[in-house]
């Protein structure tokens, strides 16, 4: 039997605020601060967190209308996978397997550099576990979880 949307837009809501308080708290707690490119992963988890949480939650309480479950889920899944996607780009530039944007790779900076300023490169992995980097494990996290939700979401109901 297949799982009601809104438990599925609630857990990945919570997953996507779980994995930006654990970045946040290797921002401010260990003082890793983040790149450009964490931080274009950080955005599709907060609009995911607001959907998921905040809209599962408003469909839950009746105020509006339950047929509004799916697309949340559906939505708030696409945003935890794009994170995901993003950090599989992420990981790629840390690893050098590709290019990654000029702003934050390689040898030249454009624009004002301010000299007390502390570089943050998006080509060398500030953490790493294992062997993974934080990117790493986002893609992991997200897309796996993505992928279970997908599942969920598109498993038909049995008699």
């Amino acid at each position: 039997m297949s799982p009601r949307p809104i438990p599925i837009a609630l857990a990945m809501g919570a997953l996507a605020l779980a994995l930006i308080l654990g970045a946040l708290g290797f921002q401010y707690l260990d003082g890793l601060p983040p790149c450009e490119m964490c931080m274009w992963q950080r955005y599709p988890h907060i609009a995911a967190a607001f959907i998921g949480l905040g809209g599962g939650l408003v469909v839950r309480s009746g105020v509006i209308d339950s047929r509004l479950g799916r697309p949340l889920a559906v939505v708030t899944t696409m945003l935890v996978a794009l994170s995901g996607a993003i950090a599989v780009y992420h990981a790629g530039v840390e690893w050098h397997w590709w290019k990654g944007p000029d702003a934050c790779t390689g040898a030249a900076f454009s624009g004002p550099l301010d000299l007390n300023a502390k570089v943050v490169m998006c080509d060398v992995a500030a953490w790493r576990l294992f062997g993974l980097s934080l990117a790493g494990y986002n893609a992991l996290i997200s897309l796996g979880a993505a992928a279970i939700a997908a599942t969920l979401l598109v498993r038909k109901k049995s008699a």
